[in-house]
């Protein structure tokens, strides 16, 4: 039996050539060669409206309570080429995926029931353009603490009112932190918004409440009951079919399914809310996934501040040693209240967004205390382990996923396979939490099980550290003290990073032999103080992403090794600035940015003011939070030193393809890395070693792995033995390894850049050799390399899924067969046994050495130390 079966197990009908299937723990497709998915999140950006990012005040409140605002334009402009140029970008780094980032505000912003079809059809434009760069793509339904309103991103404003809050005194009452009006609503100061705070909304009690509804209203709050029914079914029935709208829509537009739109994530990083809650006197005394960070209060005390009765508080740090208990504070609301006033809905009935209220449920109360769970004049918690179990069986404790999230996501799945009865559902429990059993029936062999993680002590600290620990090991209970956790050293820290994602890779187990993929992994670039951005030391820095790179690549290095993970990284904004980063809540994630591309002669990126006062203009008229346009290059003319706008049309603005791949990208070094694209067998070890630039992959081939070219839709060679030496390349199948022209580029492609006005970190020192090499191989292995004609321009050999063409300086081994490279790809065939398994090992190098940068070496132990314990200070 073949690998790759010819009808679906989902629908029983016969497969199309571009079927992606999810079997035997891997991605493969029709004809049976096992794919690897690596791309990266598309965007951040689309988490907040085109001129609204997280830390614009002006019209945040009044726009939401008129009914919001469009996301068209999120993520890309389709109008004035640059999409175009974004989307080359990403595949000229050899990306095949896209996780397309829509939040539930941008579909049904407009109130309940009012969907945004203008933004489902601008999504369909920017799918179809995806697809023709050849991106596979899976949507990604995101929130981050629930809303913007709740200071994260994803639910639209009305259904904070439909759950009977008062969202304009959130920040009041301590029940979530909003990046516009940090730290006070009166007097906001968003650029001193603390890394990561954001994710402390999760242990306040707008977010807390807002999700326990969502999850369990049933359950938890009976008494709150809106267009008669419960709260959780209405919140949850206006969401899914939001969803499932714009999956309709993507249906119908009759070419993306499959060979696109491959499938859809589960809600991004969904949280308990209260459920399971052990004692609401007290916060959790072992470190959880909920960042402890600023005030932190506990369940009782934010129920006491919902009702605007003033409370002291811990507070807390995150220090290298991880939280840190600080003094308390008084948070005094002022007599204000997170509930919304019977008022504001005349006779039960919402005037704006229509809906009807039980009586039952009454506003201006604590919905906790509507149900008995405290008192409001003394503040007496009367049931503090209320949310342990279910009230329907109070002898057993809740298991939040297997009885609240398991239920919507099921829910959620079969909508969207009504859409799209091939869809791969991938199934994104918690953060660090194993998925709980999913039945076959719902899973019907085409599934992903999708996880996320970050380096959090890199992640918080925004510093790379020559020790680490392992945070999944200590979150799982792996340890019975911190101490044995800890990890010394850049070899240890990067093989505890290998082992975490390796456990990450085994949950998937619990679903059946089914692929994983990271959703989400990357490092903040806004690392020591915006080093790189020449914002400290007199601007010594600018530019030095070593310390970036060291962290992204330990993190990506984790991914390969025997993992061979899937991946899509957080994040490229094509908006994203070094003053605000990706216009989210500081966070600076992005691969690339307009800031850091390279000063030349005839253009520049206008970028906003970094002082507070141009921070916190309204965004229309700043370049830097603005969607990323060519028009927002400016001409630079000589003499009166006057700025016009220039409109790039085309890549002819970059020197060659080395110039246009690097050119804005940050730390490229560690994301734009070899990785085998498709393969005849399974890859069983990747390594890439960025300082030797030697890449090594070892691979296990099976009889039954025989590829199946027809299976492609391509005509089958005559002889239909890959190991044949005399059948013509292009009609057999092979292994596709992705060879980046950024650590494989030839000298004379190198020195014709060198000599550009640029920072130092892209000033690559040259090495001896520019031409392709074979003297290291054996087994016969032949090479080609078909170049463009030197006298034409690099970007006219982009075809629509940007094959570039380039010099490459290589030195290839392999144990077994022959290879040749078309553009940044090396293709390699060698024999399939005709029973049981073989493997075979392949090493690539950059022949005459790995491309080295001003800023690669390596400070010492000492340095590194010095730069840990005193930061203020410099050697």
């Amino acid at each position: 039996m073949p690998r790759a079966p010819s009808v679906s197990p989902a629908t029983g009908l016969p497969v199309r050539p571009e079927y992606l299937h999810t079997i035997e723990t891997n991605f493969v497709d029709n004809a049976g060669r096992t794919i690897l998915l690596r791309g990266v999140n598309l965007s951040a950006s689309d988490k907040a409206p085109l001129d609204h990012p997280s830390q614009v005040l002006d019209d945040f409140w009044e726009s939401a309570e008129n009914g919001g605002e469009s996301f068209v334009g999120r993520p890309l402009n389709l109008d004035d080429g640059s999409a175009d140029i974004h989307l080359a970008r990403l595949r000229g780094w050899g990306f095949n995926m896209l996780r397309y980032v829509v939040t539930w505000e941008a579909l049904e912003h407009a109130g309940p029931g009012k969907y945004d079809y203008e933004f489902m059809d601008y999504t369909i434009r920017v799918l179809r353009k995806c697809k023709e760069y050849g991106f596979r793509v899976y949507i990604d339904p995101h929130q981050d603490t629930w809303s913007r309103y709740t200071g994260g991103s994803g639910a639209p404003y009305w259904t904070l009112a439909a759950c009977g809050l008062n969202a304009r005194n959130i920040t009041a009452t301590n029940s979530a932190i909003v990046h516009c009006e940090y730290p006070t609503a009166e007097d906001p100061n968003p650029a001193d918004l603390p890394a990561m705070i954001w994710s402390t909304n999760y242990g306040r009690l707008a977010v807390q409440a807002l999700f326990t509804l969502w999850f369990a209203g049933r359950d938890y709050a009976p008494k709150c009951i809106i267009d008669g029914m419960n709260i959780q079914d209405y919140l949850q029935s206006h969401y899914i079919e939001a969803m499932g709208l714009l999956a309709d829509r993507i249906r119908d537009a009759g070419d993306l399914l499959d060979d696109c739109v491959i499938g859809w994530d589960s809600i991004n990083e969904p949280f308990e809310g209260f459920c399971g809650y052990p004692d609401l006197n007290e916060y959790p005394s072992e470190q959880t996934s909920t960042l402890k960070k600023g005030t932190f209060p506990t369940p009782a005390q934010s129920f006491r501040l919902g009702m605007g009765k003033a409370q002291m508080v811990d507070t807390w740090t995150f220090s290298v040693f991880g939280p840190k208990k600080g003094k308390q504070i008084l948070v005094d609301p002022k007599g204000k209240k997170l509930w919304a006033d019977p008022s504001t809905e005349p006779g039960g009935v919402h005037p704006k967004w229509g809906w009807k209220r039980d009586p039952g449920w009454k506003l201006g109360t604590c919905i906790w205390a509507l149900h008995g769970i405290w008192d409001v004049e003394s503040g007496y918690v009367i049931t503090p382990d209320y949310f342990r179990t279910s009230p329907n069986d109070t002898d057993r404790e809740v298991v939040f996923l297997s009885d609240f999230w398991k239920p919507h996501w099921e829910a959620f799945g079969k909508r969207i396979r009504q859409s799209h009865p091939e869809a791969i559902l991938f199934v994104a429990p918690p953060v660090f939490a194993p998925p709980p059993p999913i039945s076959e029936s719902l899973l019907k062999g085409r599934c992903c099980h999708s996880t996320h993680y970050y380096d959090g002590l890199t992640l918080l600290n925004r510093h790379w550290y020559w020790f680490n620990a392992d945070a999944l090991g200590i979150l799982r209970g792996k340890y019975g003290s911190h101490l044995p956790a800890v990890k010394i050293g850049e070899k240890a820290i990067r093989q505890s990073l290998q082992e975490q994602l390796g456990v990450l890779k085994d949950d998937a187990k619990i679903l059946g032999a089914y692929p994983t993929i990271i959703g989400e992994i990357g490092i903040p670039f806004d690392m020591d103080d915006k080093k790189a951005y020449g914002w400290t030391d007199d601007g010594k820095y600018k530019g030095d992403y070593s310390g970036q790179q060291k962290a992204l690549d330990a993190s990506l290095n984790a991914c390969d090794g025997p993992n061979t993970l899937n991946f899509t990284i957080w994040t490229y904004s094509p908006d994203n600035s070094h003053a605000w980063g990706d216009g989210w809540n500081m966070e600076d994630l992005s691969l690339w940015s307009p800031d850091d591309l390279r000063r030349k002669a005839g253009y520049r990126m206008e970028t906003g003011d970094s002082s507070s006062a141009g921070l916190l203009k309204k965004v229309g008229d700043s370049a830097a939070t603005s969607s990323l346009s060519l028009s927002t290059i400016q001409a630079i003319q000589s003499g009166d030193g006057a700025s016009k706008i220039s409109r790039i049309s085309s890549l002819s603005q970059w020197e060659n393809a080395y110039d246009f791949l690097t050119d804005g990208a940050r730390a490229f070094k560690a994301f734009c890395r070899p990785y085998p694209i498709a393969t005849i067998g399974t890859p069983t070890n990747v390594q890439f070693d960025i300082a030797k630039g030697e890449f090594k992959l070892t691979v296990r081939v099976r009889s039954e792995d025989k590829p199946r070219p027809e299976a492609l839709g391509r005509v089958k060679s005559s002889s239909d033995s890959i190991s044949s030496s005399d059948t013509e390349d292009d009609e057999e199948l092979a292994t596709e390894i992705y060879i980046p022209l950024v650590h494989y580029a030839n000298d004379e492609v190198i020195a014709r850049l060198s000599s550009q006005d640029q920072a130092d970190d892209d000033k690559p020192k040259s090495s001896a050799a520019s031409q392709i090499s074979s003297s290291d191989t054996i087994h016969e292995i032949t090479s080609e390399l078909n170049f463009p004609p030197s006298h034409d321009p690099w970007y006219l050999t982009l075809s629509p899924k940007v094959s570039i063409s380039a010099p490459l300086s290589l030195s290839v081994s392999a144990s077994q067969g022959r290879w040749a490279v078309d553009g940044q790809i090396l293709k390699w065939w060698y024999p399939v046994p005709s029973e049981g398994e073989r493997e075979y090992t392949i090493i690539v190098k950059r022949d005459g050495g790995a491309i080295k940068t001003v800023q690669e070496e390596s400070p010492s132990v000492w340095a590194q130390l010095w730069a840990t314990f005193c930061p203020s200070l410099t050697v």
